[in-house]
């Protein structure tokens, strides 16, 4: 990632037990940049996060790495999103002096895991009384259940994704079939 991440759009997902719906993850010392991401219409079911996003990763190709490079996370956009049976809706957290900024979420219902499926009690309680994990972080919710952390606090809004139409849009497809008969 030390080249930079940018205008990423993803769009009608299936998520089915993964570990998360969508997550990022940095760290200091890898530098460069993730901005202007795009998600929208999502479905996730049976999972630990629907939104992971850490900056504290901690992983890097050597010991050379230098510790002031610091990762711009910026213009994230997460919307029109359901998922059933998840533990956490959001684990977001950004560098201490280098926050996570335009965070935007909207759209979103996520329907905690019952304890049941959950591999430990003392997960589910924790993730029952706190769906949402963030610091460091900045942005904007709107219509989003469970509510989320005070970091993103409610603003009518839907969260951004481009109108414009990419070349890949006006793909078409063909298919065809060979028949293999007896002569």
């Amino acid at each position: 990632m030390s080249g930079g991440i940018q205008d990423v759009r993803a769009e009608e997902i299936v998520a089915i037990n993964s570990e998360s719906g969508v997550r990022i993850k940095t760290a200091v010392g890898r530098g460069a940049y993730v901005k202007d991401i795009y998600v929208r219409n999502i479905n996730m079911n049976t999972m630990k996060y629907a939104f992971w996003m850490s900056g504290n990763y901690g992983s890097h190709p050597d010991d050379g790495y230098d510790p002031k490079a610091l990762p711009e996370i910026k213009n994230i956009n997460f919307r029109d999103a359901v998922g059933k049976n998840v533990t956490k809706v959001g684990d977001l957290i950004g560098i201490e002096g280098d926050p996570f900024t335009g965070i935007c979420i909207s759209n979103v219902t996520v329907e905690l895991a019952k304890k049941n499926i959950v591999e430990e009690l003392d997960l589910f309680e924790k993730a029952k009384k706190l769906p949402w994990n963030c610091s460091d972080i900045g942005g904007v919710s709107s219509r989003v259940t469970p509510t989320p952390c005070g970091l993103l606090p409610e603003k009518k809004v839907d969260c951004a994704f481009p109108s414009d139409v990419l070349s890949i849009d006006n793909v078409v497809l063909k298919t065809c079939s060979i028949g293999f008969g007896k002569k």
